[in-house]
């Protein structure tokens, strides 16, 4: 069974070698044009037998939460929906107004999750990540299924 962590001090190196394997370069992630260092960004970790099996990173910006990232690595086992819900209760913590997040046009199966979680789409962000390419040129052009990356996908948690 797993249990989840804040990152901190003692396991910050950790998250970001499991961040390096997932997502490349950690020293820029973009959306919405903006960019993240996501070696800097607080978060949680899920830790199963000494091992992250889960990591969430988050912006807290204008009484607003922003998930940058969220992976499980083990899937249909609660771990991404225990990290979601994390952030939610760190928001409610902080009495954000939402939680926020971003996805690509490609990326389905996290547009089912989320919705299924209770986030709402409120954005359509045309040719977003073809913006974003222009700061880190090497994301993707075929992303999920074979599908084109173009758009960001705006969702929220309203709190």
């Amino acid at each position: 069974m797993y249990h989840i962590e804040a990152i901190n001090k003692q396991n910050r190196a950790k998250a970001l070698e499991v961040l390096q394997e997932e997502w490349g370069d950690t020293t820029l992630l973009v959306s919405r044009n903006q960019e993240h260092d996501i070696r800097k960004l607080p978060g949680f970790i899920a830790i199963e037998d000494h091992k992250v099996v889960g990591i969430v990173t988050y912006k807290l910006e204008n009484n607003e939460i922003e998930i940058i990232t969220l992976n499980a690595f083990k899937e249909n086992e609660g771990i991404g929906t225990s990290l979601l819900e994390t952030v939610i209760d760190k928001g409610k913590e902080l009495d954000c107004s939402r939680v926020w997040l971003i996805t690509t046009n490609d990326n389905v199966n996290a547009m089912r999750f989320y919705q299924l979680k209770g986030f709402d789409m409120v954005a359509f962000h045309e040719d977003a990540v073809n913006k974003a390419r222009e700061l880190k040129p090497e994301i993707p052009e075929i992303g999920y299924h074979g599908i084109k990356v173009e758009h960001e996908i705006e969702f929220e948690y309203p709190l």
